[in-house]
């Protein structure tokens, strides 16, 4: 199975490609770059407390240099499945109160309809973490999907001391 192809800045970061210099720069014509001069929440995010979210996180990833007006509505769908993994969270806290209070009560009524709510909400709450992971997963914001991840970084070049001889030979 091929491998998926990778930007000639990262190629060329790894040291991997004995390329030459119209091979590199033909590639680099041709690669998709993704604009990142428009990110802004996306209209889906209700709410000040999600959109200043939204703003924290995109300004991280920016300043990492991987984010794009191509992820707004991914670090939307991430927040959006963080706030439903909270709410359910609450919910299976406040169920398993109510089941221990039917418990001690004695109602097998009660605890048969909690125990029922407390499954359910679980699940819903085990599917909103798994969609929140993934998510963060795709994004970058897990520790283990940043250490995944292959920033290249320019860096400054170095006069080369010995230009001057060939200069001089030639000349």
């Amino acid at each position: 199975m091929a491998r998926p192809r990778e930007p000639i800045d990262l190629i060329m970061h790894k040291g991997k490609s004995h390329k030459t210099k119209e091979e590199i720069e033909r590639r680099k014509e041709n690669e998709v770059k993704a604009y990142d001069d428009d990110i802004r929440p996306p209209k889906f995010l209700t709410g000040k407390a999600q959109k200043e979210k939204f703003e924290y996180i995109a300004g991280e990833l920016c300043r990492i240099g991987i984010m794009s007006n191509l992820d707004c509505d991914e670090v939307g769908r991430y927040i959006v499945a963080q706030k439903e993994w909270e709410k359910y969270g609450r919910l299976v806290d406040m169920m398993r109160r109510k089941l221990g209070e039917a418990v001690r009560s004695g109602n097998n009524i009660l605890i048969d309809f909690y125990t029922d709510c407390l499954s359910k909400y679980e699940t819903l709450r085990t599917k909103a973490f798994q969609q929140c992971h993934t998510c963060a997963s795709s994004l970058g914001l897990t520790i283990t999907s940043r250490c995944r991840l292959v920033i290249p970084k320019t860096e400054e070049v170095r006069e080369n001391k010995f230009r001057i001889f060939g200069k001089e030979a030639s000349g």
